[in-house]
């Protein structure tokens, strides 16, 4: 069996991220939970890929996200044409474009915050 991973993150919202992210890479909700020992969550991401992102919140403390500029979930994108409108979807769902902190990633993409202030960058190359 092969390796799964869960990236997971507090948010502020993890409804309203979880569609963000959803309408923004085409990817879907895979799970959820609600109460699970004070916490709800919503999973999302490719189906049937080796990963997922998993959002949450604690009911009765919430943690504020506290990303840095070098929180990064990215994703490599080699077709150039797939890169440009994974870039103008996540424009359109929600994000801010932002320079990288690190100007590597603006060489062959894009950098892009979440409403919790997390970052994703669009890389328009192969892994």
């Amino acid at each position: 069996m092969s390796p799964h991973l869960r990236i997971a993150r507090p948010s502020a919202d993890p409804a309203r991220l979880a569609e963000l992210y959803c309408r923004a890479l085409g990817w879907r909700v895979l799970g959820g939970f609600e109460d699970h020992e004070g916490f709800d969550g919503v999973m999302v991401g490719p189906p049937g890929g080796a990963f997922h992102l998993e959002l949450t919140r604690h009911r009765g403390h919430p943690v504020a996200p506290a990303p840095t500029a070098e929180d990064l979930l990215v994703l490599y994108l080699p077709d150039r044409a797939d890169w440009a409108a994974a870039c103008e979807r996540a424009l359109a769902a929600g994000f801010s474009q932002v320079p990288s902190f690190n100007p590597y990633w603006d060489r062959q993409g894009r950098s892009f915050a979440d409403p919790d202030g997390y970052r994703l960058v669009l890389q328009n190359a192969a892994w």
